[in-house]
């Protein structure tokens, strides 16, 4: 299962262990935010002393917020998606470097968006494109490329599976890879502080018991802060919010209507680190969802099939 990896992973146990118990209390609480109507500075307050803690949120870029609105027609125009995205000559071809890559497994390489397009579709290039304008709008760092590698291996798995499941395939797509967006907004916050917290956390839970701990606020809430400022469909939003307790308790937020969304981030993350596991995940997560345990699956192990052929012929050719 390498090739689904997406770099630095830690495998998940199931069930929470006694010593992190602190760490799953930090899990459960919440904090109460305020945002700015049209700004892209936040206030979040924080737990420990109640103090406004203000954190920058990335605008979304320009050609991202039109290709929101192209997609948001009932009738996409695939031509002027394709000359939206094309004309930005940097986003393009990051596009195209990316569809090329043997995850996706197309059998030649293709020169324009436009053709990308042709092969897998509008949702599936329109996710690599909002994959490249997310990786744009912050600074590059070492420490955060295994957040992106795992962002497009979790998006093009959850996009996938939702397809196969009749599950909203953007908003899953999107979901997967936004999911650890707010570990960039917070290295960008407070980079010296957050730095050596990405380095000594062995597992997302310690991780959100440091930043709750140092920082007053955690990666999951900043990240859904950017998914709502950025437009994202509820369901992707509140995955984002709740994938850490999620993934660590198998339980979805009963207050959250929608939950299917909630359920594949589980099946993905399964799939990522520990795929032996998905069978027993999927059982657990899939009946809150209202989805089939034994569809969710099958459904899952034929993407996971798909890419992994996908990786090998790439190797071979």
């Amino acid at each position: 299962m390498g090739g689904l990896r997406g770099g630095r992973t830690r495998a998940r146990k199931t069930g929470i262990v006694p010593e992190r118990a602190a760490a799953t209390a930090a899990l459960r609480a919440t904090c109460s935010r305020t945002m700015r109507v049209g700004s892209v500075r936040t206030s979040f307050m924080t737990q420990s002393s109640r103090r406004l803690l203000d954190v920058d949120i990335p605008a979304q870029p320009d050609v991202l917020v039109r290709l929101s609105l192209l997609l948001a027609e009932d009738e996409v125009d695939f031509n002027a998606a394709s000359l939206l995205i094309s004309s930005d000559m940097a986003l393009a071809a990051a596009v195209l470097k990316a569809v090329n890559s043997a995850m996706y497994g197309l059998r030649g390489r293709v020169q324009s968006v436009q053709q990308a397009i042709t092969y897998l579709g509008t949702r599936e290039v329109a996710s690599v494109t909002f994959e490249m304008g997310l990786r744009a709008v912050f600074p590059p760092a070492p420490e955060l490329e295994p957040v992106w590698e795992r962002a497009r291996v979790r998006g093009l798995l959850m996009g996938r599976i939702g397809a196969e499941l009749g599950v909203d395939a953007w908003a899953a797509h999107s979901a997967g890879l936004f999911e650890e967006c707010g570990k960039a907004v917070m290295f960008r916050h407070a980079t010296e502080r957050y730095r050596p917290m990405l380095r000594e956390a062995k597992s997302d839970e310690e991780l959100l018991l440091l930043e709750h701990t140092h920082i007053g606020v955690s990666h999951d809430t900043l990240g859904a802060a950017l998914c709502e400022s950025w437009g994202l469909a509820p369901p992707a939003v509140d995955s984002v919010r709740y994938h850490v307790i999620v993934n660590s308790t198998l339980e979805l937020p009963m207050h959250v209507q929608r939950r299917s969304i909630c359920a594949l981030s589980a099946m993905a993350h399964a799939l990522m680190t520990d795929p032996d596991t998905l069978d027993d995940v999927a059982r657990k997560v899939a009946p809150q969802a209202e989805l089939d345990p034994l569809l969710a699956v099958r459904g899952a192990r034929r993407v996971q099939e798909q890419i992994e052929m996908a990786v090998e012929r790439a190797k071979t050719d």
